[in-house]
C-alpha cells in the first residue's frame, strides 16, 4: 500500500463514482477500479458497494476513509513543514558562545533578531570556550558559535569577524592604577611589569594574550602571571578580589562595576579583541535554518558597524 492508493481510494469515496473520480485524478477508470480492488485485496476487506449509479462505502469503508484521510493530511503537513526548513525557517538550530562573546551587544541582539525574524527557529544555545566550540562545530554538534579569537581553524569551517574591539586593563579598584584621577588615560605597556597577571589559558584564548605576552618580552616587560583560567569571566571574579590584573574585550566594561576599574591600554599596542562567527562551509551553502541564520547575523553585524561609526561622527 502506497499513498497513490489512499488517494485514490479518497476520491472515489468522495465522487461516489468511479468514472468521474478517475476524471479528476486525471487517469483511466479501468486502471482506477483495478487499484481499488487490489487495495480490498491488501487490506482484506470490501471498501465500496458497487451498483448502477455508482458506489458507496461499506462500514469498512467507512473507517477507512477517516483514516486516509488522517494520513494524506499528515503527509501535507509534514511537507508544508519540510518546505519552512527547506526555505530555513523552521528547525532546531545549535549555537555556541564564549562568555567573552556573549557579552557583547551584538551577540543578544543577533539572538533577539532570529527569534523576531524566525520564530519558528527552535534555538539551543551552549556556552564553551573557543576550543570547545570548534571541536563541536567539526563534529557537527553545533551549527554555529560566536568566540573571540579562533584556536584552530580546520578545513571546512568558516570564522567570520562579525567587528573589532579594543582591549581593556582590568584592574582592581584598590590598586594604584584604579585609583588614578582620569581613568580614560591609556596605561603604558610598562606599567605591567612586575604586575600580577590574570589570562584565560591560551589554548582557549591564543590571540589575545599570546599578543599581549609577545608585546611584553618585545620591550622587556614582565608581569608575573599568577593564574590562567578558562573563561573571562572568571578572570574578572578573580581581578574583583584583588588577585591582580587583566585584559579584557572592552565591551566586558562594567562587570563588577564597584570592584573593577577598565582602563584603555597604549593605542599603539594596537591589542583588539574581535568577535568572530565560526560555522561549517556546508551549512552556510546548503537552505536551512542554519544558512538562515549566518546570513542574518552578517546583517545584524553590518548595522551594528554603522550605528557605531555614526555615533561615532557625532
Amino acid at each position: 500500500m502506497d499513498l497513490r492508493h489512499l488517494r485514490y481510494f479518497v476520491a472515489v469515496a468522495e465522487e461516489g463514482h468511479m468514472t468521474r473520480a478517475a476524471a479528476k485524478l486525471g487517469i483511466q477508470q479501468p486502471p482506477l477500479s483495478q487499484q481499488i480492488k487490489a487495495l480490498e485485496t491488501m487490506l482484506g476487506l470490501p471498501l465500496l458497494l458497487r451498483h448502477p449509479k455508482g458506489v458507496s462505502l461499506t462500514d469498512g469503508g467507512r473507517l477507512f476513509l477517516a483514516e486516509a484521510r488522517r494520513l494524506l493530511e499528515d503527509v501535507d503537513a509534514m511537507r508544508h513543514r519540510m518546505a519552512l526548513v527547506a526555505r530555513g525557517v523552521r528547525g532546531v538550530l545549535s549555537v555556541g558562545f564564549t562568555s567573552s562573546a556573549a557579552t557583547h551587544a551584538l551577540t543578544p541582539r543577533t539572538l533577539r533578531a532570529c527569534r523576531t525574524r524566525y520564530p519558528d527557529i527552535e534555538l539551543e544555545l551552549h556556552e564553551h570556550n573557543a576550543a570547545e566550540i570548534t571541536e563541536a562545530l567539526v563534529a557537527g554538534r553545533l551549527h554555529c558559535g560566536f568566540l573571540r579569537v579562533p584556536v584552530a581553524r580546520p578545513p571546512g569551517l568558516r570564522f567570520d569577524t562579525l567587528l573589532d574591539e579594543p582591549a581593556v586593563l582590568a584592574v582592581p579598584a584598590d590598586h594604584a592604577l584604579g585609583r588614578v584621577r582620569s581613568k580614560r588615560t591609556p596605561v603604558p605597556l610598562k606599567a605591567l611589569h612586575g604586575e600580577r597577571l590574570i589570562l584565560v589559558r591560551r589554548p582557549n584564548a591564543p590571540g589575545l594574550y599570546a599578543n599581549l605576552l609577545a608585546a611584553c618580552a618585545r620591550a622587556g616587560v614582565e608581569p608575573v602571571i599568577v593564574a590562567e583560567v578558562d573563561r573571562m569571566v572568571s578572570n574578572l571574579n578573580l581581578v574583583a578580589s584583588g588577585e591582580g590584573l587583566s585584559i579584557v574585550p572592552a565591551s566586558m566594561k562594567g562587570t563588577h562595576a564597584q570592584s573593577v576599574v577598565f582602563r584603555p591600554l597604549d593605542p599603539k599596542l594596537k591589542l583588539d579583541a574581535p568577535l568572530t562567527l565560526a560555522y561549517r562551509e556546508i551549512d552556510a551553502a546548503t537552505p536551512g535554518p542554519a544558512a538562515s541564520f549566518i546570513g542574518m547575523v552578517a546583517e545584524v553585524a553590518a548595522a551594528h558597524r554603522r550605528g557605531e561609526a555614526s555615533a561615532a561622527r557625532r
